[in-house]
């Protein structure tokens, strides 16, 4: 099965963050030579003003970024000039070069003054592991200012900063997915240095995920927007948090009271690998506003399976 999902997402086409997601997962199953080819690829794809991977008309900001773990590995790995030129590059963007407000946290698209939080994942977790822990905990804090709602403890998922109004105020499922994810990757990244601000960042994420379950229903899914019955049930998000407690219970931090629940939602997931691989039901692209197959979805059921494989062989 895993075997079958890593040559259905190596199949189909991705833009910048599906690169992303892609190479993070090849990259936390260990399969080096994959990385290393996936990370020639953003390099040789990359924009003059430092974005790797840029594919397709969306102008993303914040996007690019998710490659950079992974081709930071791979140039570590083999010293390849290219992907060194590439890294230095993506480093200038994130850190210099990207669009932001007057606080410094950067906008997830480069036209328009606008935070998503699809951008809890594509730019923090790659800030911290190039060395850059406090300049990740600025963009994680000043995204959740903006977009966490205390009342539902849930993430929504398009600020308009100029007007300083919702443009999606939704829940989105996968919007807060995306977060969690994060979490658990920056909360394994960040130094130690670093403990009380670690401690916050797993405050964050149970908060988060003791919401998030709340929601789930008795099939181990979602709706597309949580708190919405009359959208259409999910798979990603499960994939997603189930990562994420794996990951956790892995590293100490997820509640062992999680652990049924994401064993369940793993089981969701697998049961909705088709017989080409194909993770059916997850939010599905290009469009993102019904069921499908993405590259995302493809990701993370094999991040899940990673994940949970070394929490169990702990």
């Amino acid at each position: 099965m895993i075997k079958k999902a890593a040559l259905a997402l190596l199949a189909m086409q991705r833009h910048p963050w599906e690169q992303g997601v892609a190479m993070q997962a090849f990259f936390e199953m260990g399969d080096k030579d994959t990385v290393y080819a996936m990370a020639k690829e953003a390099a040789y794809r990359a924009f003059p003003d430092g974005r790797p991977a840029m594919i397709g008309a969306f102008d993303g900001s914040t996007d690019p970024c998710s490659v950079g773990e992974a081709m930071l590995f791979a140039w570590d790995m083999t010293g390849d000039e290219a992907l060194r030129t590439a890294c230095v590059a993506l480093e200038k963007w994130a850190l210099e070069k990207a669009p932001r407000n007057v606080d410094g946290i950067v906008y997830h698209v480069a036209d328009k003054p606008q935070f998503w939080v699809d951008s809890m994942y594509m730019l923090p977790p790659y800030l911290a592991a190039a060395g850059h822990p406090q300049e990740a905990l600025r963009q994680v804090n000043g995204y959740w200012e903006v977009l966490f709602n205390p009342e539902k403890r849930l993430m929504s998922h398009t600020w308009d900063d100029e007007r300083k109004q919702f443009i999606r105020q939704n829940f989105w499922g996968v919007g807060n997915g995306w977060t969690v994810a994060a979490f658990a990757r920056m909360i394994d990244a960040l130094p130690p240095d670093m403990a009380s601000q670690r401690q916050a960042l797993i405050e964050k994420s149970q908060t988060l995920i003791d919401s998030l379950l709340q929601y789930r229903l008795p099939n181990g899914l979602f709706h597309d927007v949580v708190d919405d019955k009359s959208t259409f049930e999910e798979v990603n998000l499960s994939q997603m948090l189930a990562y994420a407690i794996f990951r956790g219970a892995y590293s100490g931090w997820a509640k062992e009271e999680w652990l049924p629940a994401a064993k369940q939602m793993q089981q969701a997931a697998r049961d909705r690998v088709d017989r080409f691989g194909l993770v059916q039901g997850v939010c599905g692209a290009p469009s993102f506003n019904k069921p499908g197959v993405a590259p995302e979805g493809q990701a993370f059921f094999l991040m899940m399976e990673t994940a949970a494989d070394k929490y169990l062989g702990k």
